[in-house]
């Protein structure tokens, strides 16, 4: 498939998880939920140093958009397929990063910050499910003036994919905006993820989402973040299928495709809203002991999905696909897989 090589973009936040078990008390200490995800406060800088002392923790490169581009760029098993954009400090845990990235098969294209160390995302597991406090440090730093420069922007005309989770409208809008733009004046697909409950709740993040949704063909989210923004929207709809397809309906910049709009429900079936039809897709189960954690089931899925998306395959396939990423990902520590996709079989 060397027709796919440049095909798929990413542009996020990079971030090195630090995964460690947790007990309730230590969530209820930093007033975390389970299944939720926010940006760290001063409050929360302590649990950075108490975390890495534990003896068991774990560091896995992570960041929800890189995440779904290392998955996609697993799937297909084409390197270079894949490329990411985003910020990284002059340090280890930067080093960390790209070398896991590039060993992969990802083109990775970091700014590099001098001055401002990598960004960090606290993990707290508690009985299979996660927590994630993100300190962004320099992922925060990230500036469209790298994404212009002409060796950049080469990465960006070659693509025909381009992603970034909702996270990145707190760093880059600007790059968002250009992305979305270009993708639409050249009938590339450009997608987004709405990511966590508080982009729809945050009236600068919420306007962001809303100004690039007329450029958004696919759109995911997960049931709690869907039900965020119908709640932000003022909707009376409570029920996922129905929050779905109203989303689908927003008005759209290009009528060259519809948008496609992938809502994830944990082990409850994926809705998919498209042309004012909507259909749900059964995930693939899983037995309780086999579970090891859900930290980057929902960026898995999204990987999967894209890999199949710019192989041009339909819904349908992209969603097993997705499936397929997730069910492997949450048998994991984090986001992480084997060498290769083994048990997926390509249509």
């Amino acid at each position: 498939m060397p027709g796919l090589v440049g095909s798929l973009l990413g542009l996020g936040n990079p971030l090195l998880d630090v995964i460690a078990d947790v007990d309730q008390a230590y969530l209820d200490k930093y007033e975390l939920k389970l299944g939720n995800q926010i940006l760290a406060e001063e409050k929360h800088q302590p649990m950075f140093k108490e975390l890495s002392s534990q003896s068991k923790t774990q560091y896995v490169p992570g960041g929800a958009t890189q995440n779904s581009i290392r998955v996609a760029q697993w799937m297909l098993q084409v390197p270079g397929a894949s490329s990411y954009f985003g910020c990284v400090g002059s340090d280890n845990f930067g080093n960390i990063m790209k070398q896991t990235a590039q060993d992969g098969g990802v083109n990775v294209q970091y700014l590099v910050d001098e001055n401002t160390p990598s960004g960090t995302c606290a993990t707290c597991i508690n009985s299979g499910d996660r927590s994630l406090v993100a300190n962004l440090a320099s992922a925060n730093n990230y500036k469209v003036d790298h994404l212009k420069k002409p060796e950049q922007w080469k990465v960006v005309e070659q693509a025909q994919v381009i992603y970034s989770a909702g996270f990145f409208i707190t760093v880059s809008p600007e790059s968002i905006a250009l992305t979305a733009k270009h993708c639409a004046e050249h009938n590339k697909i450009y997608c987004m993820n709405i990511s966590a409950p508080f982009l729809c709740q945050v009236p600068p993040f919420k306007k962001s989402l809303l100004d690039t949704m007329p450029f958004i063909d696919f759109l995911f989210g997960n049931e709690t973040e869907a039900q965020a923004f119908a709640e932000s929207e003022g909707w009376s709809e409570r029920s996922i299928p129905a929050i779905a397809l109203k989303i689908s309906q927003f008005p759209k910049h290009s009528g060259v495709r519809p948008r496609v709009v992938v809502i994830t429900q944990g082990s409850d079936p994926t809705v998919v809203s498209q042309c004012g039809q909507v259909r749900q897709y059964p995930v693939i189960p899983l037995a309780k002991e086999k579970l090891v954690d859900t930290n980057g089931a929902g960026d898995a899925f999204v990987g999967g999905f894209l890999s199949q998306l710019v192989a041009g395959k339909d819904i349908p396939e992209c969603v097993r696909a997705g499936a397929y990423a997730a069910h492997i990902v949450i048998q994991q520590s984090g986001c992480t897989f084997p060498a290769v996709p083994e048990g997926f079989s390509w249509s």
